[in-house]
């Protein structure tokens, strides 16, 4: 074990998929050379060069397009969409074709392929480059959603989602680039649709995922000197979900505040509240609360970007109310 940054966890991945399968290669806008955006391929292009990490226009629709169609005749791309605020200029690619391809045909064909994309504000990147839609691509039969919260975690998840014979999309918050914790070495697999407990606790579950993780698990830490333990619960998942551990957690609480950074209305928290009312409703000591983003374009102002945000003043106030 040593201590990376999550950035450095997506490259490794992506380097020991590469040498392990020929069939792999990586496709976006600035991946090769100048290493993306957030330089996640940079180390990737320094070992594999131009003929598998290939720099493509500026055109969502083709970088989804030819992935469906490289997936469909054998090969594993690995595509990058700078940011999931593009990703609907390729709605017709990822959800009419790559989601539904394998049903259409009847199980004769798959779709092997992976779309990384960065999520989230915080960045001063403002509304066109900030938002977090993971709903809307939740929405979609067909497609697995990923959104790891730290970096061993996104080591073998995206790991996972190489390996996977169905498309994923998966989830790089900002923010989370730059985050450190222990990685293990060598070759490793996070089973997709399994979440787990980062923080054990007893009286409220806070049911979370990507750069919130954080957010909840410093909320409970400030909760715990009030006498309130919190249990955080990180998806990692979010299509598969795993609901079991949701309804085990929320047995074990009695409570539960569910929290992500998008807008509120419409968001994957409605999902997450309705599958324990419906199946965890005799379980609950009070109401199911949601902190969330609002319903508002993520400002460019620095002071009002951070009130948009979800922080853990904010989860910790939520908790209180239910007691």
């Amino acid at each position: 074990m040593r201590t990376i940054s999550y950035m450095q966890a997506v490259a490794e991945a992506l380097i020991l998929e590469m040498r392990r399968d020929s069939d792999i290669y990586i496709a976006g806008e600035d991946v090769g050379k100048f290493g993306g955006s957030f330089g996640v391929t940079g180390p990737v292009y320094k070992e594999f060069g131009a003929s598998r990490v290939l720099d493509t226009p500026i055109s969502e629709t083709a970088i989804i397009g030819t992935a469906v169609g490289a997936a469909a005749a054998g090969l594993r791309p690995v595509v990058e969409i700078l940011f999931i605020d593009f990703l609907p200029i390729a709605g017709d690619e990822l959800f009419n074709q790559a989601a539904k391809i394998h049903y259409m045909f009847g199980g004769q064909v798959s779709c092997p392929m992976v779309v990384r994309t960065a999520i989230g504000a915080g960045i001063g990147a403002a509304a066109h480059h900030s938002q977090s839609l993971e709903a809307l691509v939740c929405h979609i039969p067909g497609l697995k959603t990923i959104a790891p919260s730290t970096p061993a975690d996104a080591k073998g998840l995206l790991i996972a989602a190489i390996r996977d014979d169905n498309p994923v999309v998966f989830l790089e918050h900002k923010l989370l680039y730059a985050s450190k914790s222990e990685v293990p070495e060598g070759d490793y697999v996070i089973p997709i649709g399994v979440a787990d407990i980062k923080r054990e606790g007893a009286d409220v579950t806070l049911i979370c995922y990507s750069a919130m993780v954080r957010q909840c698990l410093a909320a409970a830490e400030a909760l715990a000197g009030e006498g309130i333990s919190a249990e955080v619960l990180d998806l990692r998942t979010l299509i598969p979900l795993d609901k079991e551990a949701i309804l085990a957690s929320v047995a074990k609480t009695g409570r539960a505040v569910i929290v992500h950074e998008a807008c509120l209305t419409g968001g994957f928290g409605g999902e997450i509240a309705a599958v324990i009312a419906d199946r965890g409703f005799a379980s609950l000591k009070g109401p199911i609360k949601r902190v969330a983003g609002p319903d508002t374009p993520v400002p460019f102002s620095p002071a009002l970007e951070s009130e948009f945000i979800v922080n853990a003043d904010k989860i910790a106030a939520a908790v209180k109310t239910l007691f």
